[in-house]
């Protein structure tokens, strides 16, 4: 074959390679202006941070309803991050669409769920003291994944959902680089596939059963995902090889963007990618998704452990700040080994500010996986700090044809 067109063959595969990553010169302009070293330094290495950045510009019209333009930065559906606890996300809209498909059998979210085991590794609940009943819900593990992004109410969704349910949902709604394939519990890929027996009860007594489940599911574990330079084991021994995800839960920064608007926002995406929520869904996730830690009664928090800023990585995290009154993050965040992700809907109340902001960065400096040394707090939080002012000075900034109407975000907590 000629060199000419060994050359064109090349230019059309690093076409296409870079046609999969979405860039806007824009908003690596805005961010690198006037930005700080550690920030400079992180967008000058994408390939080490492995950062990917969406925002989100609202406009309302004199109807006020909104029109949304997004922009990227090294954004690209094939680079895989770990979600860690963003498949909470999914794994409560894909709950809630299950339980109220069976409100035939007379229970909603609120119904006392008790969860049985049925296998090998299975644990059972029969009471909840964090909730107001003393018993256990759909709403009240909601509300705790979103407030302290609790592992154990994860857990317990999944369990309802069930593996195969809970992935074939959202691959019908084309969520298809989406895989929710564990709990966050040690646990086998077997172990996994299987998920408990749930009792329905009202006022003691049992008013539906759901049998224990295996999924069938299909993943594909073709491509191999692996990670670092060495890692400890579960028994904590250094291993001199990268982590193998090939077979972790997967999601796109692209598809939790388009999942978290669906919900805040669910005329703006198609109606094939929506899920199938009540009002009093809507209401209570929003709210959930926007409490304060200290506000909730039911759980009752420890305030020096589960601080303002708890799950807050936009703005607020790092240093541990306090978040103003008159500004709500509606948001859900995921962080494990060395990953940190939040996406999240930015109101302010005071300068009638309103817009989507969504990050995920990779933060280990020594390339050794489980060893749960990251640099969260020197590199992580700080990023989403600074990435998240410099997008608010700008809409802060920004002129707008209408000024939003935001009375429906101002809510009631506990």
């Amino acid at each position: 074959m000629k060199k000419l067109e060994l050359t064109g063959l090349f230019f059309i595969f690093f076409t296409m390679v870079q046609a999969q990553i979405k860039n806007s010169q824009w908003l690596d302009d805005q961010l690198r202006s006037n930005a700080s070293p550690l920030l400079t330094d992180v967008l000058n290495q994408p390939d080490t941070f492995k950062y990917q950045i969406i925002y989100t510009k609202i406009d309302r019209d004199r109807k006020n309803s909104p029109k949304f333009t997004s922009f990227y930065l090294n954004v690209d559906d094939n680079s895989y991050f770990y979600p860690a606890s963003m498949v909470k996300l999914p794994t409560a809209l894909a709950a809630l669409e299950k339980i109220n498909s069976l409100k035939d059998k007379g229970i909603d979210k609120y119904t006392a769920m008790l969860t049985d085991s049925s296998y090998e590794g299975q644990t059972s609940v029969s009471t909840d003291t964090t909730a107001a009943t003393g018993l256990p819900s759909i709403d009240h593990y909601i509300k705790k994944i979103f407030v302290v992004s609790d592992n154990d109410a994860y857990n317990r969704l999944y369990e309802f959902c069930g593996q195969q349910y809970l992935n074939e949902t959202l691959w019908k709604k084309d969520y298809k680089n989406m895989r929710i394939t564990r709990r966050f519990v040690k646990m086998t890929a077997e172990e996994n596939r299987h998920t408990n027996a749930i009792r329905f009860q009202k006022d003691g007594r049992t008013i539906y059963t759901q049998e224990p489940a295996t999924s069938n599911a299909v993943f594909d574990f073709s491509r191999k995902i692996l990670i670092g330079k060495a890692h400890l084991d579960q028994d904590d021994k250094l291993v001199n090889a990268p982590y193998d995800f090939t077979a972790h839960n997967k999601a796109t920064l692209s598809d939790l963007q388009q999942m978290m608007q669906s919900v805040l926002f669910p005329g703006s995406v198609p109606k094939s990618r929506q899920f199938n929520l009540t009002e009093d869904d809507y209401k209570n996730l929003y709210r959930y998704m926007s409490e304060k830690p200290a506000e909730s009664r039911f759980p009752r928090y420890d305030t020096s452990e589960f601080f303002e800023s708890y799950t807050k990585f936009f703005f607020f995290k790092d240093g541990k700040q306090k978040i103003p009154g008159y500004i709500r993050s509606f948001n859900k965040t995921g962080w494990s080994h060395g990953f940190l992700t939040d996406v999240c809907y930015i109101v302010d109340f005071k300068n009638n500010v309103e817009f989507m902001l969504s990050a995920c960065i990779y933060v280990n400096q020594d390339q050794v996986l489980n060893d749960n040394k990251y640099e969260y707090i020197e590199t992580g939080y700080p990023f989403f700090r600074e990435v998240g002012e410099k997008i608010y000075n700008y809409e802060l900034k920004r002129k707008r044809k209408v000024a939003p109407d935001l009375s429906q975000w101002k809510l009631t907590y506990d």
